[in-house]
């Protein structure tokens, strides 16, 4: 089977050209290249393997090659959340990138590049885990062997999670077997599922509680992913478990401003539990190459020639009004109203800190028509949360248009409280405990109205902000399920987690069905969208079907 097995040569080769030092020679350069030798076991120690450790790392990225795999297979997910009901494709029109428009309005076919993209990158990143993990093992000069081959079972443990929550079957292999011989048939879902807890449960009791190099995984990262894992098969009391670890460690808290998040000196810092580490280093190669075309249009080029992918959907920006109490529409009536210009409702401020609004501060500067690349066909909202102030010095002027030394987090502090609360919740256990956890969320939503906090992102003399907390008086556990799923929504949006609370929660049909008839009124290329069950997973790649000698079908 040539699929994965081509996959495996390519990534270890470019691994190999950064332990190697050939740093200036392309990875495609490498291909034409004669091997002049290979490391034994006896050669690995402490240096060597850091190198390979660097480059399972570097997986996260999902930059192995070039730019265009990064942005079509992006590990944010961002064209997930386009899947979603939470985001347009936005940029230029409708053909731009077409293979992402064309899963926004869910015409899922298996030769589109996004597809291909995002299998392939996440099997380089396998192959490069599996290969750290036999280094490790069979390199006596290697130390503190355990914490290394535990953290990459863990960062092996992401990829796959990825994987088989994108796709309805996988190929499931580690250190030591043959891929070639690795059938997506092999093993069922469930089985794969619990080869991924069993990678993490074990790393949780090997990692220790902090590592020396920031981004490194510790024993709270292994846990934070468990308790995302165990809420996509439903498995509650694995959800308030691992997720309880992560909370009782004290070692994280909720973000003084919700503007935090998108502050360069506040990486690793607070919420951030699993993060992808960003840099503007070695001529830019490290920055988020994955979110580079969702950066702003800008009036006069403030974050230079944005391509402004990734904008809102309307439905989004109205998921955030707010009643006379301060609570969100949980009675289905929240996308009644749309959220424009002329409305003078009471909004929740974490809008205006995940997008442009015209006439809405946006990093300190005023967001307007000009900012809108396609408004006739994509309207406004540009996305905010990877974006920093760009008069700041760690920004890069030019190309790569609004690159920062900016992490990503994978996981952050809010999600694990809010996952902490829908175990409560679906367990119909400590409902009161639920709550309080909501409502901790709410409250920083509702102390970032400050706007003397630099760079400017709300006015409260323009919108009326208004985030209250839930009362106990019918707090019961069907009221308490809606408010969560809401929360998650308001807190996370456009961060990659939307559409797969949605495929866990087995509304996404339903709910992207009904997306499509509403925003189609705004959105004319919603017209003839609609989804089915079958559409939920990408198939597999044609091209990797093609390749395998049969194995796959």
């Amino acid at each position: 089977m040539k699929a994965i097995s081509n996959i495996i040569n390519r990534s270890l080769l470019c691994a190999a050209v950064g332990l190697l030092g050939l740093g200036a020679v392309s990875c495609d350069d490498m291909l034409d290249l004669k091997p002049q030798g290979q490391f034994t076991d006896q050669q690995f120690d402490d240096d060597t393997v850091e190198g390979l450790m660097a480059a399972a790392y570097a997986g996260l990225q999902s930059h192995f090659f070039g730019n265009n795999e990064a942005f079509a297979g992006p590990i944010t997910n961002w064209i997930f959340d386009v899947r979603s009901d939470d985001a347009y494709k936005g940029g230029g029109g409708v053909s731009m990138e077409a293979n992402i428009h064309l899963i926004e309005v869910s015409n899922i076919q298996s030769d589109n590049v996004s597809i291909f993209n995002k299998w392939q990158n996440n099997y380089f990143a396998v192959s490069r885990c599996n290969k750290a993990i036999l280094a490790v093992e069979n390199a006596p000069g290697v130390s503190d062997k355990e914490n290394l081959i535990a953290q990459l079972k863990t960062l092996r443990a992401y990829f796959y999670f990825d994987l088989i929550r994108i796709f309805d079957r996988i190929p499931y292999f580690v250190e030591g077997e043959n891929p070639n011989e690795a059938s997506p048939t092999q093993y069922t879902r469930d089985e794969i599922f619990s080869f991924i807890k069993k990678d993490l449960a074990d790393a949780w009791l090997v990692l220790p509680e902090s590592q020396s190099q920031p981004g490194r995984f510790n024993k709270y990262v292994a846990a934070a992913l468990h308790a995302k894992v165990s809420a996509f098969t439903s498995s509650w009391g694995e959800v308030e478990e691992y997720a309880g670890y992560v909370i009782s460690s004290g070692r994280y808290e909720l973000y003084p401003n919700f503007l935090d998040m998108s502050k360069v000196e506040f990486n690793n810092r607070y919420e951030s539990i699993m993060a992808i580490q960003f840099s503007t280093a070695n001529n830019n190669a490290n920055i988020n190459w994955c979110n580079l075309l969702n950066t702003t249009w800008s009036e006069g080029n403030l974050f230079g020639n944005g391509d402004d992918f990734f904008l809102a959907s309307q439905n989004l920006v109205n998921a955030f009004r707010t009643d006379e109490n301060g609570l969100p529409y949980l009675d289905g009536t929240f996308n009644n109203v749309n959220v424009t210009t002329n409305y003078d409702g009471n909004v929740d401020p974490r809008l205006d800190f995940t997008v442009g609004r015209i006439g809405m501060p946006f990093r300190g500067h005023t967001y307007n028509m000009a900012w809108c690349r396609a408004y006739d066909i994509y309207g406004e909202y540009s996305g905010k949360k990877g974006l920093i102030d760009p008069s700041s010095p760690d920004m890069v002027q030019g190309f790569p248009w609004g690159a920062s030394p900016l992490n990503f987090c994978l996981i952050r502090y809010a999600d694990i409280l809010l996952l902490k609360a829908e175990a409560l919740i679906e367990l119909n256990k400590d409902l009161e405990q639920a709550r309080t956890l909501i409502n901790d969320v709410r409250r920083k939503a509702a102390r970032s109205v400050d706007p003397a906090y630099t760079p400017v992102d709300c006015n409260p003399m323009i919108a009326s902000y208004y985030v209250g907390e839930y009362p106990a008086q019918g707090w019961n556990q069907d009221y308490a399920r809606r408010a969560v799923r809401m929360e998650r929504r308001l807190e996370l949006a456009m961060e990659g987690n939307r559409w797969f609370d949605l495929v866990r929660w087995g509304n996404v049909v339903e709910t992207m069905n009904n997306y499509y008839r509403s925003e189609s009124k705004l959105r004319s290329y919603y017209d003839a969208a609609s989804m089915s069950a079958d559409e939920i997973f990408f198939p597999l790649p044609l091209a990797e079907v093609e390749n395998s000698g049969g194995l796959y079908e």
